[in-house]
């Protein structure tokens, strides 16, 4: 498997104790979740079970035919047909008898795949799985539980942060994260790929580091034409993608698009209080939990940016794949297949691949910090966006605020070549360092970064930057 190298260690190691685990697996859908825990244990899994999607269900009879599949589930796995369970407290009791039936003494591992799915409005779901646990499975030494689930926020809220009968009962969590830029490149090398590192870079730009995305290219074509064939071409497989991203993990899922929607029009993101404005939706508990579902899934981030006070708190969509479809697909009632490989070189894609590459660097700070030396030092990062006297504000990219009094001015350039400063770009930096220290406490150093694909061309200009970090430091 590709990656993953820390979480199989951990999820061995539970494998391998000698008490009663009980495992959450989650993170942002298609992340390889279910992939993960197949990989790892395979045939060691003594049950399995997926639930049922809700999606565009109204819930009457939905929670029959969950009962249903659990039970078809058991039978599956050798548990003798019996009357089918009417209540989630009869499932848990069957599975309970399956498993002590077939106990003979070792490892027994169940695992519940796309769990916030069975706990269906008025299921009764939760306290059975209470029940199942708290009475019987946490005295089982050789039990391990592993699930899994896409809906983070209720992961988040019925199990890591349950304050009822779950209350601390969780053995292990496990935040599944999307792919970074090496372990994309290893991906594309285990599929035979030849493509550049440069390449890859573009092709997290669209795809983000999510491995059920990339698992749709094909090494034969170039990015180009991988592109159109996944969003542009007839019946692309990704042309509804976002739609049912979204519809299979929330309930009103419309709301949650049009959060997504406004937010990816400001790069520098919006407040709570912008958000409500603009959407006229109102300030209250659904809109914390969509918002709190969108970060814990790695949508969205929260940040305060950069001379504001923390009730500026700003959200910023981040996540790539839904930057790159809103930008060029959502609304489009016309595609033409080939629409990337004859638009690629305009300036349209151009400008879009400046803003992609700030976020491809967003989502790769601990890189940038190794390739400037300091992964020890504890930092937090920020943009900057700053009107002066009416005049035209200057933007900083990114901003990394270390606790050592210093601050990297990051500026983001995703170059074919090797980035040469001029004269004009020069005083535009050396304007922004100003602008900068006028803000800080004198104590605070402003260190000019360049982030660049291939570097810095040396020449009379090439000051303007203390540090550099390129391509190979992304990819370390």
């Amino acid at each position: 498997m590709v990656g993953r190298k820390e979480e199989i260690a951990v999820l061995n190691e539970l494998y391998n104790s000698t008490n009663a685990e009980l495992v959450a697996v989650y993170g942002r859908r298609r992340v390889g979740k279910t992939f993960l825990v197949d990989e790892t244990f395979g045939e060691k899994i003594t049950f399995r079970h997926a639930g049922l999607s809700p999606a565009g269900e109204n819930g009457r009879g939905l929670l029959q035919e969950q009962l249903n599949s659990f039970y078809e589930s058991l039978t599956m796995y050798g548990m003798e047909e019996c009357e089918k369970p009417k209540s989630w407290f009869d499932a848990f009791l069957l599975l309970k008898k399956h498993l002590q039936n077939t106990d003979t003494g070792g490892r027994q591992l169940v695992f519940i795949d796309e769990l916030p799915w069975l706990d269906t409005p008025r299921s009764g779901f939760i306290r059975a799985f209470e029940s199942f646990w708290n009475n019987w499975g946490c005295h089982r030494r050789n039990l391990m539980v592993v699930v899994c689930g896409s809906a983070n926020s209720w992961i988040q809220d019925k199990l890591i942060n349950n304050r009822g009968g779950l209350y601390n009962r969780l053995t292990y969590q496990m935040k599944l994260t999307p792919f970074t830029l090496k372990e994309c490149e290893e991906f594309f090398i285990s599929k035979g790929f030849k493509y550049s590192r440069y390449t890859i870079v573009e092709s997290y730009m669209v795809f983000g580091g999510i491995p059920y995305y990339l698992n749709y290219l094909d090494k034969r074509k170039s990015l180009a034409q991988n592109i159109d064939s996944l969003f542009f071409a007839k019946h692309a497989v990704f042309r509804d993608e976002f739609n049912r991203l979204f519809e299979s993990i929330f309930t009103g899922a419309e709301g949650v698009k049009d959060i997504v929607r406004l937010l990816y029009k400001r790069n520098a993101g919006f407040t709570r209080k912008e958000i409500v404005q603009h959407l006229n939706i109102s300030d209250g508990g659904k809109l914390s939990r969509d918002l709190n579902a969108l970060i814990t899934s790695d949508f969205v981030i929260k940040y305060v940016p950069f001379s504001l006070s923390k009730r500026a708190e700003h959200y910023k969509l981040t996540d790539p794949f839904c930057l790159f479809f809103l930008h060029f697909v959502d609304g489009q009632t016309k595609l033409h297949e080939k629409y990337w490989e004859q638009n690629a070189g305009t300036q349209m894609v151009v400008t879009w691949r400046g803003f992609a590459f700030e976020n491809v660097c967003f989502n790769h700070v601990e890189q940038i910090k190794r390739g400037l030396g300091i992964s020890g030092v504890v930092t937090s990062t920020s943009a900057w966006s700053k009107k002066k006297d009416d005049e035209e504000g200057l933007q900083i990219d990114l901003l990394i605020l270390r606790n050592d009094n210093v601050i990297n001015m990051c500026e983001c350039k995703f170059y074919s070549d090797i980035f040469a400063v001029d004269e004009a770009y020069y005083r535009k930096i050396l304007g922004k360092t100003e602008m900068l220290l006028e803000a800080v406490p004198r104590k605070t150093a402003v260190y000019s970064t360049l982030i660049a694909t291939y570097g810095l061309k040396q020449n009379e200009y090439s000051s303007a930057f203390i540090n550099v970090v390129t391509l190979e430091d992304l990819f370390n």
